[in-house]
Protein backbone atom coordinates (compact mmCIF):
# COMPACT_ATOMS: atom_id res chain seq x y z
CA UNK A 1 0.00 0.00 0.00
CA UNK A 2 2.87 2.40 0.75
CA UNK A 3 4.20 2.08 -2.83
CA UNK A 4 0.82 3.17 -4.20
CA UNK A 5 0.86 6.27 -2.01
CA UNK A 6 4.37 7.17 -3.14
CA UNK A 7 3.35 6.59 -6.78
CA UNK A 8 0.25 8.77 -6.35
CA UNK A 9 2.33 11.54 -4.78
CA UNK A 10 4.82 11.38 -7.64
CA UNK A 11 1.97 11.47 -10.16
CA UNK A 12 0.45 14.60 -8.59
CA UNK A 13 3.85 16.27 -8.33
CA UNK A 14 4.38 15.67 -12.07
CA UNK A 15 0.95 17.13 -12.82
CA UNK A 16 1.72 20.20 -10.69
CA UNK A 17 5.10 20.66 -12.38
CA UNK A 18 3.58 20.29 -15.85
CA UNK A 19 0.80 22.79 -15.07
CA UNK A 20 3.25 25.24 -13.50
CA UNK A 21 5.22 25.24 -16.76
CA UNK A 22 2.34 24.93 -19.20
CA UNK A 23 0.14 27.73 -17.85
CA UNK A 24 2.70 30.56 -18.22
CA UNK A 25 3.94 29.23 -21.57
CA UNK A 26 0.38 28.94 -22.90
CA UNK A 27 -0.49 32.44 -21.69
CA UNK A 28 2.68 33.87 -23.29
CA UNK A 29 1.90 32.07 -26.55
CA UNK A 30 -1.68 33.31 -26.57
CA UNK A 31 -0.57 36.87 -25.80
CA UNK A 32 2.07 36.65 -28.51
CA UNK A 33 -0.59 36.34 -31.19
CA UNK A 34 -0.59 39.68 -33.02
CA UNK A 35 -4.00 39.34 -34.67
CA UNK A 36 -6.71 40.39 -32.22
CA UNK A 37 -9.98 38.48 -31.95
CA UNK A 38 -13.16 40.57 -32.06
CA UNK A 39 -15.13 39.64 -28.94
CA UNK A 40 -17.11 42.85 -28.59
CA UNK A 41 -16.86 46.05 -26.64
CA UNK A 42 -17.72 44.29 -23.36
CA UNK A 43 -14.06 43.25 -23.14
CA UNK A 44 -13.13 46.89 -22.46
CA UNK A 45 -14.41 46.47 -18.87
CA UNK A 46 -12.18 43.47 -18.18
CA UNK A 47 -9.22 45.49 -16.79
CA UNK A 48 -11.60 46.88 -14.17
CA UNK A 49 -12.92 43.38 -13.41
CA UNK A 50 -9.32 42.16 -13.12
CA UNK A 51 -8.56 45.00 -10.68
CA UNK A 52 -11.49 43.91 -8.52
CA UNK A 53 -10.42 40.26 -8.75
CA UNK A 54 -6.87 41.13 -7.62
CA UNK A 55 -8.25 43.23 -4.77
CA UNK A 56 -10.56 40.46 -3.59
CA UNK A 57 -7.79 37.89 -3.91
CA UNK A 58 -5.55 39.98 -1.64
CA UNK A 59 -8.38 40.34 0.90
CA UNK A 60 -9.10 36.59 0.84
CA UNK A 61 -5.40 35.76 1.26
CA UNK A 62 -5.10 38.02 4.30
CA UNK A 63 -8.34 36.68 5.79
CA UNK A 64 -7.19 33.11 5.14
CA UNK A 65 -3.94 33.86 6.96
CA UNK A 66 -5.79 35.41 9.89
CA UNK A 67 -8.21 32.49 10.08
CA UNK A 68 -5.49 29.86 10.17
CA UNK A 69 -3.66 31.78 12.90
CA UNK A 70 -6.96 31.69 14.83
CA UNK A 71 -7.17 27.94 14.11
CA UNK A 72 -10.38 28.41 12.12
CA UNK A 73 -9.55 25.75 9.52
CA UNK A 74 -12.87 25.77 7.67
CA UNK A 75 -12.87 29.55 7.30
CA UNK A 76 -9.22 29.39 6.21
CA UNK A 77 -9.98 26.73 3.61
CA UNK A 78 -12.96 28.74 2.30
CA UNK A 79 -10.89 31.90 1.88
CA UNK A 80 -8.00 30.11 0.22
CA UNK A 81 -10.25 28.22 -2.18
CA UNK A 82 -12.02 31.49 -3.01
CA UNK A 83 -8.63 33.09 -3.75
CA UNK A 84 -7.65 30.07 -5.87
CA UNK A 85 -10.90 30.18 -7.86
CA UNK A 86 -10.51 33.93 -8.35
CA UNK A 87 -7.06 33.17 -9.76
CA UNK A 88 -8.68 30.97 -12.39
CA UNK A 89 -11.28 33.64 -13.20
CA UNK A 90 -8.49 36.23 -13.38
CA UNK A 91 -6.61 34.08 -15.89
CA UNK A 92 -9.66 33.74 -18.14
CA UNK A 93 -10.41 37.50 -17.98
CA UNK A 94 -6.76 38.39 -18.59
CA UNK A 95 -6.56 36.19 -21.67
CA UNK A 96 -9.92 37.38 -23.03
CA UNK A 97 -8.87 41.01 -22.65
CA UNK A 98 -5.44 40.61 -24.21
CA UNK A 99 -6.54 38.51 -27.18
CA UNK A 100 -9.18 41.09 -28.06
CA UNK A 101 -7.56 44.43 -27.22
CA UNK A 102 -4.29 46.16 -27.96
CA UNK A 103 -1.99 46.71 -25.01
CA UNK A 104 -2.41 50.07 -23.34
CA UNK A 105 0.83 52.05 -23.19
CA UNK A 106 1.68 53.64 -19.86
CA UNK A 107 1.56 57.41 -20.15
CA UNK A 108 3.24 58.46 -16.92
CA UNK A 109 6.45 60.47 -17.09
CA UNK A 110 9.42 60.98 -14.82
CA UNK A 111 10.34 58.75 -11.89
CA UNK A 112 6.77 57.37 -11.62
CA UNK A 113 7.44 55.61 -14.92
CA UNK A 114 10.31 53.65 -13.36
CA UNK A 115 8.14 52.71 -10.40
CA UNK A 116 5.38 51.54 -12.74
CA UNK A 117 7.71 49.37 -14.81
CA UNK A 118 9.41 47.94 -11.73
CA UNK A 119 6.02 46.95 -10.32
CA UNK A 120 4.81 45.62 -13.66
CA UNK A 121 7.91 43.52 -14.37
CA UNK A 122 8.15 42.15 -10.82
CA UNK A 123 4.40 41.42 -10.92
CA UNK A 124 4.70 39.48 -14.18
CA UNK A 125 7.81 37.51 -13.15
CA UNK A 126 6.42 36.59 -9.75
CA UNK A 127 3.03 35.68 -11.22
CA UNK A 128 4.86 33.03 -13.24
CA UNK A 129 6.78 31.73 -10.22
CA UNK A 130 3.81 31.68 -7.85
CA UNK A 131 1.81 29.19 -9.94
CA UNK A 132 4.01 26.29 -8.78
CA UNK A 133 3.83 27.30 -5.12
CA UNK A 134 0.07 27.84 -5.20
CA UNK A 135 -0.63 24.52 -6.90
CA UNK A 136 1.55 22.72 -4.35
CA UNK A 137 -0.07 24.58 -1.45
CA UNK A 138 -3.56 23.71 -2.63
CA UNK A 139 -2.63 20.08 -3.26
CA UNK A 140 -0.95 19.63 0.11
CA UNK A 141 -3.77 21.40 1.93
CA UNK A 142 -6.45 19.43 0.10
CA UNK A 143 -4.72 16.10 0.82
CA UNK A 144 -4.14 17.11 4.46
CA UNK A 145 -0.33 16.95 4.17
CA UNK A 146 -0.07 19.85 6.57
CA UNK A 147 3.70 19.81 7.08
CA UNK A 148 4.27 20.06 3.33
CA UNK A 149 1.42 22.57 3.04
CA UNK A 150 3.12 24.86 5.58
CA UNK A 151 6.45 24.62 3.72
CA UNK A 152 4.81 25.53 0.40
CA UNK A 153 2.70 28.36 1.83
CA UNK A 154 5.75 29.92 3.47
CA UNK A 155 6.64 30.94 -0.11
CA UNK A 156 3.25 30.94 -1.80
CA UNK A 157 1.48 33.40 0.49
CA UNK A 158 3.92 36.34 0.37
CA UNK A 159 4.52 35.95 -3.36
CA UNK A 160 0.82 35.57 -4.16
CA UNK A 161 -0.06 38.51 -1.94
CA UNK A 162 2.61 40.65 -3.65
CA UNK A 163 1.31 39.62 -7.08
CA UNK A 164 -2.26 40.49 -6.10
CA UNK A 165 -1.43 43.85 -4.52
CA UNK A 166 1.05 44.88 -7.21
CA UNK A 167 -1.59 43.94 -9.80
CA UNK A 168 -3.99 46.40 -8.19
CA UNK A 169 -1.34 49.13 -8.04
CA UNK A 170 -0.36 48.58 -11.69
CA UNK A 171 -4.04 48.67 -12.65
CA UNK A 172 -4.59 51.95 -10.75
CA UNK A 173 -1.49 53.47 -12.36
CA UNK A 174 -2.45 52.55 -15.93
CA UNK A 175 -6.24 52.92 -15.68
CA UNK A 176 -6.22 56.63 -16.65
CA UNK A 177 -4.71 55.60 -19.99
CA UNK A 178 -7.37 53.07 -21.00
CA UNK A 179 -9.40 54.26 -23.97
Amino acid sequence: MEVLTVEKKAKYQRIINILALTIPIAVAAILGIREKVELGSWTKVLPHVIGVINSLTAVFLVLGFIFIKQKKRNAHRTMMMAAFLLGAVFLVCYILYHISNESTPYGGVGSIRYIYYFLLISHILLSIVVVWFVLRSVYFGYTNQLSEHRKATKWALPIWLYVSVSGVIVYLMISPYYQ
